[in-house]
């Protein structure tokens, strides 16, 4: 069981949505990052989805773009990146780290260190964006093998055709993508959402957290409420990028946590 299971199995114990965030390590530089990182289990951030820094980000908006190139800018490496979650887990060995973003800097390391390197960090699980699960051999199942979850992108596009593809070798959750486009585009609405949540619930027992256009309290709570958990991205990184301090950042991710947990 690895560390996104045993919190799932928690929240389920009592009830309770997951309130998920991303945010860009070494944004915008490492210090200022990891003191967000490392105040977002307080702020009731259940799952923590750290972005890899990447020079082509092709599923990402302008917002999660720009944060991107401000930690490369700030020399932010995929070793640091994993340095991040080490020192992290110094303080804190039970929220759950998932590694997000694209395949090159991985495959530029190698799989089977970086897969090495990623479990020693404490790293729980991958979202890797640009890796379908025709490439499953690649990196899916090494890192399954390894004891990491490989978490897949399932989309208002993914039909009944595909959907049992998406779903074959992906473990921790499902991650719905609630509208078409890129990261920070347009609006999620529960009222759209809710029925393929219950299409994708209904073709496997993980959970389904929601992500994509969600940047209020009001939107987490009726997303939570009709899926298993919301992801705020975006409307974090923004405040990041508007230099807000750590403490301001936490206060806004505390109050989407709020809304989420009431879903």
């Amino acid at each position: 069981m690895t560390r996104i299971d045993a919190k799932f199995a928690e929240l389920n114990a009592v009830g309770k949505k997951a309130f998920v965030t991303y945010v860009m390590a070494g944004d915008p530089d490492y210090d200022t990052s990891l003191e967000v990182v490392k105040g977002l289990p307080g702020a009731g951030v259940d799952i923590i989805e750290l972005g890899l820094p990447f020079t082509d980000p092709m599923a990402d908006g302008p917002t999660i773009q720009l944060a991107g190139q401000r930690a490369l800018d700030g020399g932010m490496t995929l070793e640091k990146t994993l340095q991040l979650a080490a020192d992290f887990r110094k303080d804190d060995d039970t929220t759950p780290i998932v590694l997000m973003g694209y395949y090159n800097p991985i495959y530029n390391r190698g799989v089977e260190k970086f897969l090495e390197d990623a479990k020693a960090a404490g790293i729980d699980g991958l979202i890797v964006v640009d890796l379908p699960p025709e490439e499953d051999d690649e990196l899916c199942i090494p890192a399954q093998k390894a004891g990491l979850n490989f978490i897949r992108l399932a989309t208002p596009t993914t039909d009944d055709a595909r959907l049992p593809k998406v779903l074959q070798n992906t473990s921790g959750f499902v991650y719905y993508v609630s509208i078409t486009g890129i990261t920070g585009a347009a609006e999620a609405e529960a009222g759209d959402v809710g029925p393929e949540v219950a299409r994708i619930k209904a073709a496997t027992d993980l959970p389904i957290i929601v992500g994509f256009g969600i940047n209020t309290p009001e939107k987490a709570q009726n997303i939570a409420s009709i899926s298993d958990g919301a992801v705020v991205g975006s409307a974090i990184v923004s405040q990041i990028g508007a230099g807000k301090s750590p403490a301001e950042v936490l206060a806004f991710v505390k109050s989407l946590a709020d809304g989420a947990h009431k879903g």
